[in-house]
């Protein structure tokens, strides 16, 4: 890993010394208000599970249901500033999340998924909390501190209900050599997708490092590295080539890849773990045929969660289920259909199979099995007043002989509107 980390590191610096001088962003900053936005993102998310055979699902008052379903709208505002000019830019982001409960009551909630609940297992009818971040910039480099959505493949603050999980902290991003992305940052804070309060999650601190690097137009590589105090260390490799076959058909190859290894006391658990997974991709016009294979290995399966709930970026996270316990392997396919080709611009169609086996169940205890059945379809309007106003139907249907049999069904609707 070492070997890699500088070999990237040291071909960028090369790159870089070849360049002539270019603009900066900072030296092209219009000022703290012209470049500013403000954007209103709406979502509303309809969802359903089924555990079937009965499965356990606790709720606080200690009643128990196998199915549960629930239906909101949550409504974000995003304020982000521009840069003042100058050497050193200076920048303010600001945010409000709200949830609205639309349906669902105490027999048919869970009480982590979309709402929060009270102590008799009611979900809140409606939730607010805002945040906001400092950020400075100086030429291509900017330190942001505050409160803040994530997208490292070792701490991701996950997206996938109706209000985001938020990170507390500071992140250094730096782009000064084209192709080459650095990053360094601490996190002492994280509230889940249904929370207000500033840290649910009991993070102590969260140190992350990484570097991004293209080496061609179609070759990339990226390492990260992540220490989360008291839970584990963990480093994540990628490559992903792309190899153009004709104006219309293209091969894409991706891998991925964490280690992770316990830390401090083990919150989270003992954590002795490799995965990955290597997808082929074949794009030929409308249609993609994707296939993937995931192995994990090591004394238990892949840990993630405190680190945020989207850091998992691996072939085989899928709508249900992660296929990442102990031992297991997994297979996929996956088929795409976009009908822009056939004269439909903004409807598209997903369906995948996966299965998985060889899963560690323990002593005494037959091989683990687990196979899942995704199909989605999309539309998003492309003109019009209501342009970008997207409708998404996703279901799942997940069977195993080692925990809860699951079908899930989801409606989102989803309204982005740029004010500024």
């Amino acid at each position: 890993m070492q070997v890699m980390k500088w070999s990237v590191i040291a071909l960028a610096v090369a790159a870089g010394s070849t360049q002539m001088a270019v603009a900066s962003s900072q030296s092209e900053s219009k000022g703290f208000l012209e470049d500013s936005t403000f954007n209103i993102f709406n979502r509303a998310l309809y969802h359903n599970r089924d555990y079937r055979h009965g499965a356990s699902n606790a709720t606080p008052n200690g009643k128990q249901t196998g199915y549960f379903e629930e239906f909101g709208l949550g409504i974000r505002l995003l304020a982000e500033s521009g840069f003042t000019q100058g050497t050193v830019g200076v920048g303010v982001d600001a945010h409000s999340l709200s949830s609205i409960k639309l349906d669902t009551g105490r027999g048919r909630t869970r009480g982590f998924d979309q709402f929060a609940a009270d102590g008799e297992g009611r979900p809140e009818d409606t939730q607010t909390e805002v945040g906001g971040a400092i950020k400075f910039r100086v030429s291509d480099t900017v330190l942001k501190y505050g409160n803040q959505m994530t997208g490292s493949p070792v701490f991701s603050t996950d997206d996938s209900r109706i209000l985001p999980e938020v990170a507390t902290g500071t992140l250094l991003t730096s782009n000064e050599i084209e192709g080459l992305e650095l990053t360094a940052g601490r996190f002492t804070a994280m509230s889940s997708q249904t929370q207000t309060t500033r840290d649910d999650f009991g993070l102590k601190s969260a140190n992350i490092l990484g570097a991004s690097y293209s080496f061609t137009d179609n070759f990339s590589g990226a390492i990260h590295r992540s220490d989360i105090e008291d839970h584990f260390k963990k480093t994540y490799v990628n490559l992903n080539y792309n190899l153009p076959i004709t104006d219309e058909q293209a091969l894409n190859f991706d891998f991925n890849g964490y280690k992770t290894t316990d830390d401090g006391r083990a919150l989270s658990g003992a954590s002795d773990n490799k995965i990955w997974s290597l997808a082929a991709a074949y794009s030929m016009g409308a249609h993609t045929l994707t296939l993937a294979h995931q192995r994990s290995s090591g004394d238990n399966g892949y840990n993630y969660g405190i680190d945020g709930g989207g850091t998992i970026w691996l072939s085989n996270s899928v709508q249900v289920s992660d296929f990442n316990s102990e031992d297991e392997r997994s297979w996929q396919a996956r088929y795409d259909l976009n009908m822009a080709t056939y004269g439909v611009p903004g409807l598209s169609f997903m369906t995948r199979y996966i299965t998985g086996d060889n899963v560690d169940r323990g002593v005494g205890l037959s091989e683990g099995k687990e196979h899942e059945l995704d199909m989605e379809a999309k539309y998003v309007i492309q003109e019009g007043p209501a342009k970008d106003l997207s409708l998404r139907l996703r279901n799942a249907i997940q069977r195993t002989n080692f925990s809860r049999d699951t079908n899930d069904f989801r409606i989102i609707v989803e309204y982005p509107l740029s004010v500024l």
